[in-house]
C-alpha cells in the first residue's frame, strides 16, 4: 500500500478509535499528523508539496469555520480534516469533506428515523433559527442531556476516506 492512501488511513482510522473511546480527538494526535503529512510531502513533492500541504490543510477551516463558530462541529473534527487535508491534498480534502457530510447525512437519518426522533429534532432545528433571527444570539447548536446528541462525526470521516483509499474519488 502506498503511503499516500495508507497515511490518510492511519490518521483518520486513529481519530475515530479515539473519539469513540474518549469523545475526543487529541490534539497531539493531530499535531503529529500535521508533521509526518508535511514531511512526506515535502520528501515527495519538494516546495511543491509543501504549498499542497499547506492549502489542503488550510482549506477545512475555510470551508468548515462557520459551523464550528455555531457549534454545529466540533473542533476535533475541523482538526482532523486539517491533517488529512495536508496529505491528501486540497482538491481530495474538498472531495473528503462533501462525502463525509453526505454519510453523515445518511447515518443521522437512520438514527433519527429509528429511535422516533426525527420529527423533534426538524423542530428544534426551526425553533433554533427562528431565536437567532429573533434575538440575533448565536449559541451553540446541541442540547446538553439529549440521547445521540454526541454523533461521532469521526466515523463518516473514516468512511469517507476509505473511499478515497478505494479510489472513489
Amino acid at each position: 500500500m502506498r503511503l499516500s492512501i495508507g497515511l490518510p488511513l492511519i490518521i483518520a482510522g486513529t481519530a475515530v478509535v479515539m473519539d469513540l473511546r474518549t469523545a475526543r480527538v487529541e490534539n497531539e494526535w493531530i499535531l503529529f499528523s500535521l508533521a509526518v503529512s508535511f514531511v512526506w510531502r515535502v520528501w515527495q513533492e519538494g516546495i511543491n508539496g509543501a504549498f499542497d500541504f499547506l492549502m489542503g490543510a488550510l482549506l477545512p477551516v475555510l470551508i468548515l469555520g462557520v459551523l464550528f463558530y455555531f457549534r454545529m462541529l466540533g473542533p476535533g473534527d475541523i482538526k482532523l480534516f486539517c491533517a488529512l487535508g495536508g496529505v491528501m491534498g486540497p482538491a481530495a480534502i474538498g472531495k473528503c469533506i462533501l462525502s463525509s457530510f453526505f454519510l453523515g447525512a445518511i447515518i443521522s437519518l437512520a438514527i433519527l428515523i429509528f429511535c422516533g426522533s426525527f420529527i423533534s429534532r426538524i423542530h428544534y432545528l426551526i425553533c433554533y433559527f427562528q431565536n437567532l433571527l429573533h434575538t440575533g444570539k448565536i449559541v451553540p447548536y446541541y442540547r446538553k442531556g439529549m440521547v445521540l446528541e454526541n454523533f461521532h462525526f469521526t466515523v463518516p470521516v473514516f468512511m469517507s476516506v476509505m473511499l478515497y483509499a478505494g479510489g472513489v474519488y
